[in-house]
């Protein structure tokens, strides 16, 4: 059901990535899970590893407006009628690159009803000595600039440790208030304070449900790189890093991830919901631009 599986492999690290939706599927080194997997002929449970273009997370009744022109994008989130994660999640992708460590997939965003720019994205995944790296790219193929958002939804592991024995570390210093039933933004970010929702310095996953955008992420004094992590009760797991471009993350515990329960995601995201509404932290391509943003995930 996610098409051809394509396996990169170098020394003891392997990750698998999925035709349909460009999707990482499984990354392990020494055969110790980092993400949580599921089998190929299943659609990704909760959005599992996939990429999310042209916007990450929820547009408020698929609703929004390009230099005056309004736009109704598909409510794919019904129940909340919202339009959610993008336009390519089920898409299949073109392999432009397989190589032994890398697999560089590409898409076309085409002009459709509620997105009229077209957009050509690519996202290449390689394993290396330092875990897995992750390139997204974004190219507007249109006549006229447009705004833009890019998430992912991985579900990272901190190897056979269960989610609740974990701890959580975040650099994200804001969180979003969203409405309980729609999912979308109603208040601006609200700075975090040291209360429990604050994970600057790690807390335990232990009881907390969450299904919340934090923003206000960035690097650390001296660093580059935006840097979360996922750690285990014996001190190993696994650290999401992230350009400065992913100003925000999402961060979801369902307790129905086939056969794990409790999981966790951790989104890292240019933009928070609603962007295409309220303009916060969009990105602009005009005609002819690119644009170049990675990820990636480091066991420690």
């Amino acid at each position: 059901m996610t098409g051809r599986q394509f396996e990169i492999a170098s020394g003891p690290a392997r990750a698998v990535v999925t035709e349909v939706g460009a999707a990482l599927r499984a990354f392990e080194v020494g055969g110790v899970p980092h993400v949580e997997t599921y089998d190929a002929d299943q659609l990704p449970p909760g959005g599992a590893g996939a990429v999310l273009v042209p916007w990450p997370n929820r547009v408020a009744d698929g609703q929004w407006v390009l230099d005056g022109e309004p736009q109704q994008l598909p409510l794919t989130e019904p129940a909340r009628r919202n339009a959610i994660h993008g336009l390519l999640r089920h898409t299949a992708w073109t392999v432009v690159e397989h190589a032994e460590s890398t697999v560089v997939l590409q898409a076309m965003v085409a002009a459709q009803p509620g997105w009229p720019v077209p957009l050509l994205t690519s996202v290449g995944y390689s394993v290396g000595p330092d875990g897995l790296t992750v390139t997204h790219t974004m190219e507007n193929l249109g006549s006229r600039a447009t705004p833009f958002g890019l998430g992912v939804h991985p579900y990272p592991r901190a190897g056979a440790a269960g989610t609740d024995d974990c701890s959580l570390r975040l650099s994200a210093s804001t969180l979003l208030p969203v409405d309980a039933d729609r999912m979308v933004p109603v208040r601006p970010p609200r700075a975090l304070q040291g209360d429990e929702l604050d994970f600057r310095t790690g807390r335990p996953l232990a009881g907390l449900l969450l299904d919340t955008a934090f923003g206000g992420a960035a690097p650390a004094p001296g660093e580059e790189l935006v840097r979360h992590a996922l750690t285990g009760p014996d001190g190993h797991g696994v650290q999401l890093w992230a350009d400065p471009a992913f100003k925000w993350v999402q961060v979801y515990t369902p307790d129905d991830f086939p056969g794990r329960g409790r999981a966790i995601a951790i989104e890292p995201m240019t933009c928070p919901p609603n962007a295409l509404n309220t303009g916060t932290d969009l990105l602009t391509l005009h005609p002819g631009e690119t644009w170049i943003a990675h990820w990636g995930l480091t066991p420690f």
